[in-house]
């Protein structure tokens, strides 16, 4: 019976990631960039919403804050 010789360890590793880079390469080429203004745009918008969240969240822990306050008062 003849011997079947396996594939040397390195040169798979090597044709895999080979494989992968083309693959990368290939899906890369589908991807629709944005155009500047819309990366601005975008900016903009996650600015103003964490600055909003941040706002709000400041407001409930002020508020839970002089809530707690308040009930330590009563009991003291």
């Amino acid at each position: 019976m003849a011997e079947v010789k396996k594939e040397n360890w390195l040169k798979r590793r090597w044709d895999g990631l080979t494989r992968w880079f083309r693959g990368m390469k290939s899906e890369l080429k589908k991807v629709v960039w944005p155009t500047w203004s819309q990366v601005l745009n975008n900016t903009l918008v996650v600015i103003v919403v964490s600055v909003i969240f941040a706002i709000i969240i400041g407001l409930i822990d002020y508020f839970a804050y002089q809530g707690i306050l308040a009930l330590l008062d009563l009991v003291g």
